[in-house]
């Protein structure tokens, strides 16, 4: 944008309009008169507004620094509403709130009390089928195993859980016990309870074949129909409470 001007007896002029304002011409070669005084008026207007606006965000500024930490001013709104229609004197009554709280926790516990019980019977039920029937139709513990399929239950049960309403055995280390014959795979049953057998460090008193003859866990000519506290020699008898503990040793029969 320029000043139009018009040259007279070698003088250069201002053009003006017939208001006398001076013209300008603009990029695209449009004249446009410009009005000083009017244009003084709105920079100062516009420097008023600003000022105005300043003071104004300064205001409101200095106004949330007491919200700092708020982060949704929706639910404070709403907790302080709520308390408002709190009585006063039960919100400093500790006791009076410790009972409503107790109160309110005993509804649901006792509403849905029956619910848990039947989800608490039905993963024992689970956990019976799958984990039990497990062991009773394991055909290593039938082919390997010499001692009653409730010894050996007792003594590697708790290795057994159900993930996913499958039985998963873990270690010693309380790590999942996987395949070897399909790595990657999480062992099956009877897999890996022979892993867990194997690092049983009385294995030999409960595996077939690995009996002596002498101690007191053969006899009817090296056949064994089942361990009977009668025929315990008193070293079968400190070696079995080693391996089983004295509960499993109660259960065998007389």
């Amino acid at each position: 944008m320029k000043l139009k001007t018009v040259t007279v007896e070698g003088k250069t002029y201002a053009e003006v309009n017939e208001q006398g304002l001076p013209l300008y011409i603009h990029d695209d070669g449009k004249e446009v008169a410009h009005d000083a005084p009017q244009t003084v008026a709105t920079i100062s207007r516009l420097n008023g507004e600003a000022r105005t606006n300043r003071e104004r965000y300064e205001a409101a500024e200095t106004s949330l620094k007491a919200f700092e930490g708020i982060e949704d001013p929706t639910a404070a709104k709403k907790a302080l509403e709520t308390l408002k229609n709190f009585d006063d004197k039960k919100l400093v009554d500790a006791g009076e709130i410790e009972k409503v709280k107790a109160e309110a926790i005993k509804a649901v516990e006792d509403k849905y009390a029956p619910i848990v019980q039947e989800r608490d019977a039905f993963q024992s039920q689970l956990h019976n089928e799958l984990i039990g029937g497990g062991f009773a139709r394991s055909k290593f513990i039938q082919d390997n195993i010499a001692v009653p399929v409730d010894m050996i239950q007792a003594t590697f049960g708790k290795n057994f859980q159900i993930e996913g309403g499958k039985v998963v055995a873990v270690g010693a280390d309380g790590q999942k016990i996987y395949s070897r014959a399909r790595p990657g795979e999480v062992a099956d049953f009877d897999e890996a309870l022979e892993t867990l057998v194997g690092g049983y460090q009385y294995k030999d008193s409960i595996l077939k074949g690995n009996q002596s003859g002498g101690g007191g866990f053969q006899n009817n000519g090296g056949q064994n129909p089942g361990l009977k506290r009668g025929d315990m020699t008193a070293k079968d008898k400190s070696d079995y409470l080693k391996a089983h503990g004295q509960e499993s040793y109660l259960k065998l029969p007389k």
